[in-house]
């Protein structure tokens, strides 16, 4: 049985083939990926695999028995690359997807929710066995901003009280590892986020006590953070997406605490002060 990962070289992808190395043999193990000599490091077969060229999609699949759909990281694209995708599975013969989709995606106010949405739809329609993964937010999407805010002595953001379930991508990927090689999943669609909720002025909180100094949150209104992130050098687009994923975790678009990803995993998420030390390192 041959497991691919699509997106392989990327942040999530390439946890997920460290915890299935832990679980199967390396033979048994496809890096579906862009540009193959990027994943040399990974020690497994790589195969060309480019969302967005449908010809050669389903030749990179043959074999492969469950994939693991990592969603594309271009925003707006994913719907027709993630059907040349699921389109090459079913020329190929794939017998089970795995999908990377978002936490609450059918009732989140999130932008990134529609084409997630789309997607799971096409799972559907497709008749090929398979199970969604519904990731919530990566806790490195704000410890990524903390060496900044200490510098700057702020931490800053447009999220209010919003309640945030987040975890990090290596809980993320051992939940993907675990269910790619386990049974009874066929067909699930899981709500995964963090054990922990928390606001980013309890983030602030956090940080503020490991550093040794205080650093305030300094709340927003989307507008603002979207100007100050653009002052800030990140193109107005991106800004503006950044600004609306706050206002959606105002809103606890961001939350759950039904603790489904700690129970696929057997162990709790990794705390929110494991995380902000990991990032003050």
């Amino acid at each position: 049985m041959k497991i691919g990962i699509t997106g392989a070289t990327g942040q999530l992808g390439r946890l997920v083939v460290e915890k299935l190395k832990q679980r199967v043999d390396t033979e048994n193990l496809v890096a579906l990926v862009r540009s193959p000599d990027k994943a040399s490091d990974l020690n497994i077969e790589a195969r060309p695999f480019d969302y967005t060229k449908s010809a050669a999609l389903s030749d990179s699949l043959q074999d492969v028995d469950h994939l693991l759909l990592i969603s594309g990281s271009e925003i707006g694209q994913r719907k027709i690359q993630h059907q040349n995708i699921i389109e090459a599975a079913q020329a190929a013969g794939v017998k089970w997807i795995v999908y990377t989709s978002l936490l609450h995606a059918d009732t989140s106010s999130l932008s990134l929710a529609e084409e997630h949405v789309e997607t799971e739809k096409m799972l559907k329609e497709s008749g090929i066995p398979h199970t969604i993964l519904r990731n919530g937010w990566y806790t490195e999407n704000y410890t990524g901003s903390i060496p900044a805010a200490v510098a700057a002595g702020a931490f800053i953001g447009s999220a209010g009280d919003g309640k945030i379930s987040s975890a990090t991508r290596s809980d993320f990927a051992e939940a993907a590892a675990v269910v790619l090689v386990g049974e009874g999943h066929v067909g699930k669609v899981y709500e995964l986020a963090g054990d922990e909720a928390y606001t980013l002025k309890d983030l602030a909180a956090e940080m503020s006590k490991q550093v040794g100094k205080t650093i305030p949150y300094n709340n927003l209104s989307e507008a603002e953070y979207a100007d100050t992130l653009t002052s800030m050098g990140l193109p107005e687009g991106l800004a503006k997406a950044f600004a609306s994923f706050d206002t959606g975790a105002a809103q606890d678009d961001l939350f759950n605490d039904g603790k489904v990803l700690s129970q696929l995993i057997g162990r709790p998420t990794t705390s929110l002060s494991e995380a902000v030390k990991a990032a003050l390192v």
